[in-house]
């Protein structure tokens, strides 16, 4: 990746020009430009981003120059200052969120939304497993999970992860260094389990995944951070309790316009007022974007990062 300066130009139809005043990095990011998650070429970086609408082409309706937007999602683009883009993805965002927090959250807030309130039918009481509890998507689900008074326990690497894993309302932390994950999960629940678990780790939490759901439990794996998942056997979910398996994506969650601006709803509503909280823990510029990639690669990060304009 290179820092380059490229001629913008007017939108289309069915387009806005937006200029960015800060952009989302996202564990996401690193799989567009690995080849993980495979995108016709040449294309941008990024996909999420938070600014004001500069220019809006012929057919735009929903936004108007000035406005104040947040979108995640194709087409890439969002590592730039200023683009043209399709109007479609854009979601207004209220003024009492700032640029840099609808940067670091659009994603990862949506994400949350989806696992907590789309998924399964999780209800008052439940328990859940959710691995990475210290990063980005973590620190947003559990603080909406005690708010919905669901039980989370949740995976880290190291005691400083465990530490803001509990302060953002984590009610067991695991060190999975250090710790039996599966082990513990069936300590902390009287041996039955939990019902779900949010994986987004992959590969190296995988089979301990597996082995922390109850009878007829679900694993959702929503990311690849260690690794692919590896081949799944069907026999080995039915010995295992009858258990099943999703591999969920963002979206086919936002993908219809009513369903984004509810989920958003819901997102901004707890943002707003202080409910759910957005710590930013790291910030780059956008020239640095290498150096970004390789902390996030590395589990160097904590909680959000953003790209400040």
């Amino acid at each position: 990746m290179r820092w380059e300066a490229v001629e913008v130009g007017e939108p289309g139809p069915g387009q806005v020009r937006v200029r960015h005043e800060a952009v989302g990095l996202n564990f996401a990011d690193t799989y567009f430009r690995s080849g993980l998650y495979p995108v016709e070429l040449p294309a941008g970086m990024g996909v999420a981003a938070a600014g004001v609408v500069e220019a809006v082409g012929p057919g735009v309706t929903h936004v108007r120059e000035g406005d104040r937007v947040t979108y995640t999602g194709s087409p890439l683009g969002a590592y730039s200052t200023e683009r043209v883009m399709p109007a479609a993805p854009l979601i207004a965002l209220p003024d009492a969120i700032a640029f840099d927090t609808a940067a670091a959250m659009t994603m990862r807030g949506l994400t949350a939304a989806y696992l907590l309130r789309r998924i399964h039918p999780l209800k008052l009481g439940d328990t859940v497993l959710l691995h990475a509890a210290a990063g980005g998507v973590g620190l947003i689900f559990t603080q909406w999970a005690k708010l919905l008074g669901i039980t989370v326990i949740g995976t880290v690497s190291t005691e400083e992860k465990a530490e803001i894993a509990r302060a953002h309302g984590c009610d067991h932390v695991v060190i999975y260094p250090r710790e039996d994950v599966a082990g513990r999960v069936r300590e902390l629940t009287g041996g039955a389990g939990v019902p779900v678990v949010f994986d987004s780790i992959g590969r190296s939490t995988f089979s301990a995944s597996l082995d922390s759901l109850a009878r007829r439990g679900l694993l959702v794996c929503f990311g690849t951070a260690s690794g692919l998942v590896p081949p799944i056997d069907a026999m080995q979910l039915a010995v295992k309790g009858s258990l099943f398996v999703t591999r969920p994506a963002l979206a086919d969650y936002i993908a219809d316009p009513a369903e984004r601006a509810e989920l958003a709803g819901e997102l901004f509503d707890h943002v707003g007022s202080g409910r759910i909280k957005i710590g930013i823990n790291q910030r780059y510029a956008l020239a640095d974007a290498v150096r970004a990639h390789r902390d996030l690669e590395a589990g160097a990060s904590i909680g959000s990062s953003v790209f400040s304009l």
